[in-house]
């Protein structure tokens, strides 16, 4: 049954195995992996969310979520590369997202307001009072991005009560590394644009960088305390639901 739909997209939780694999398969595709299905223990723990096209049927975009509280946190995807011990002391339900992606021939911003719209409708239902997760930069070479970390150094670095400390053995610290002033413009054409979405909603960043070579990715971790966000951006996702 679908949970959202925007024009031409609908979302919904996938039911079977072959759905998921299906994801997984997409999730290979928009990672470049040379493997034909990304899957990993993580897979197993979570609730997988599916965006077609209602026209023609296809998988467009899909992305995974897990719930969780303070005390499980180290049972997150994210645990394996970030010290979140600080963030372990949050009082209330978090909701890790991860693997969010959308196939690369497609560019229909709806189809990303689509998935935020299941999200939003996800985290409602559940009293989730932080969405959490790994926003991912393409390749693990810091030089085109850093006017993009500059941003994230100078506006959206997370609170210190909360922020995740270094774990990963290769690691970006851009926040003690850089000074430069960004170029706005283009940082934000080298956001990712789940990244983009996130610090549009208040989101905040860790201030380094993992360098997943397995991957192939430079990855931030990111957090979106649900109370932030604000009021128009909430109402105009749930009326999509």
């Amino acid at each position: 049954m679908s949970v959202a739909a925007l024009g031409r997209y609908s979302v919904r939780q996938a039911e079977t195995a072959e759905e998921i694999a299906q994801a997984q398969a997409l999730r290979a595709r928009c990672f470049g992996l040379p493997q034909p299905r990304d899957q990993d223990t993580f897979d197993a723990r979570s609730t997988h969310m599916l965006v077609h096209d209602r026209t023609d049927g296809a998988l467009v975009c899909c992305y995974r979520v897990q719930a969780l509280e303070g005390r499980s946190l180290a049972q997150s995807y994210a645990a394996q590369f970030y010290e979140l011990s600080a963030l372990a002391r949050f009082e209330g339900k978090m909701l890790e997202l991860g693997r969010f992606c959308v196939a690369p021939e497609r560019c229909d911003p709806d189809i990303v307001r689509a998935a935020w719209a299941a999200l939003t409708d996800y985290v409602d239902r559940r009293d989730i009072k932080l969405l959490f997760g790994c926003s991912s930069f393409a390749g693990t070479e810091t030089e085109s991005y850093l006017d993009a970390f500059a941003m994230l150094r100078a506006r959206h670095l997370a609170p210190s009560r909360w922020l995740p400390r270094v774990k990963a053995p290769d690691v970006f610290r851009y926040a003690a590394r850089l000074r430069r002033k960004p170029d706005l413009r283009r940082a934000m054409l080298k956001m990712p644009p789940l990244l983009r979405t996130y610090l549009l909603m208040g989101g905040w960043v860790s201030d380094h960088a993992v360098v997943d070579r397995q991957m192939n990715t430079l990855h931030v971790f990111t957090g979106l305390e649900i109370a932030a966000i604000p009021e128009n951006r909430k109402r105009l996702l749930r009326a999509l639901v």
